[in-house]
């Protein structure tokens, strides 16, 4: 009988440690990841948190053209393609920088990188705009920009903004805003929406109604609204006139309509076919123009982005217009 000859049993691998791994390596392939991943996959190791600063990371995050669009700075502090990578990534993200002769800001979304716009309300059309009667030009200490238009007054509301789909993220949903400051209030906006639309100039595009009545966010603050059958609403233990409830008894509203009218939202929810603005931040507001996809290997096109109230012919103003945002509507 064959006996069978026993090899000798071979030693178990030896364990990967991931410090033994190039840091060429790792950077890499963090490259291929995100500025959010990165950051996480740096708390692996050592070698991982060496690898996460470098610019071969960082120069993949930012824009192809970032050399070009940091040219056309108009302040001489604002970062260079010399600097660290990852900080100017982060400076982008915390600071927009302004250019094109100070009438846009650039930055960049934390998340993702993408480009982020905003035009200011002196590279916008605005009809009158340049009739001190209906519109002003204002300093705000407040604004990223050396000036903001005052509405005055008006009866014609109407404005629009462009802005060239090749300066955009490819592949990219963007949001627009309206970015505006109401110190006051504003008057003439509460009842009567605002038709807004985005989309490539030329083409159709979907119309839709927003309103800009800043001081329902504040009224939203201060009372709690109850509707009333009748001509009133009760504003805490009081009841107070509602002149939308008056059209009803006049038979102009059926009250179902007015039961829906009278739902109250929260801030910067829709009521009827609108939307109202939003507190932001630095104490202004915005209200959402539309959305619009950026396609991958589409020819030179122009985003308009535009904003109307001409058919009720009732006389508004008391708002600062700040200018038009653009950014990745993942970027909220």
């Amino acid at each position: 009988m064959q006996t069978v000859k026993r090899l000798p049993r071979s030693a178990p691998p030896s364990r990967l440690d991931m410090n033994d791994l190039p840091q060429d390596l790792i950077a890499n392939v963090l490259s291929f990841t995100g500025p959010r991943e990165s950051c996480r996959l740096a708390v692996v190791s050592s070698t991982f948190w060496s690898a996460s600063l470098s610019d071969t990371v960082w120069d993949r995050f930012l824009p192809p053209d970032i050399l070009s669009i940091l040219s056309r700075t108009t302040n001489a502090s604002d970062p260079d393609f010399a600097s660290n990578k990852k900080d100017l990534f982060l400076r982008l993200c915390e600071r927009p920088i302004l250019i094109d002769g100070g009438r846009k800001s650039f930055s960049l979304d934390k998340r993702t990188g993408k480009k982020c716009y905003m035009i200011s309300s002196r590279d916008l059309h605005i009809i009158w705009g340049d009739t001190p009667r209906y519109w002003k030009w204002v300093p705000e200490s407040d604004s990223r920009f050396r000036e903001v238009a005052e509405l005055v007054g008006v009866c014609w509301l109407e404005l629009k903004g462009t802005i060239p789909t090749t300066m955009l993220s490819p592949s990219t949903l963007y949001t627009a805003y309206l970015v505006f400051r109401s110190p006051q209030g504003g008057y003439g906006f509460d009842y009567q929406p605002v038709e807004v639309s985005v989309g490539l100039s030329g083409s159709d595009k979907t119309v839709r109604s927003v309103y800009l009545d800043a001081g329902m966010v504040k009224r939203k603050r201060l009372q709690q609204v109850v509707p009333l059958v009748g001509a009133t609403r009760r504003l805490g233990g009081f009841r107070r006139f509602s002149p939308r409830r008056s059209r009803v008894i006049m038979g102009f509203h059926s009250p179902a309509q007015a039961a829906d009218e009278e739902i109250d939202h929260d801030d910067g929810g829709e009521r009827g076919s609108g939307v109202y603005p939003k507190e932001r931040g630095d104490g202004s507001y915005e209200v959402e123009l539309g959305d619009f996809f950026t396609k991958e290997g589409v020819g030179e096109g122009e985003l308009e982005m535009y904003l109307a109230e001409v058919k009720g012919g009732n006389w508004k103003g008391g708002i600062f217009v700040e200018g038009i945002e653009i950014i990745p509507k993942e970027a909220k």
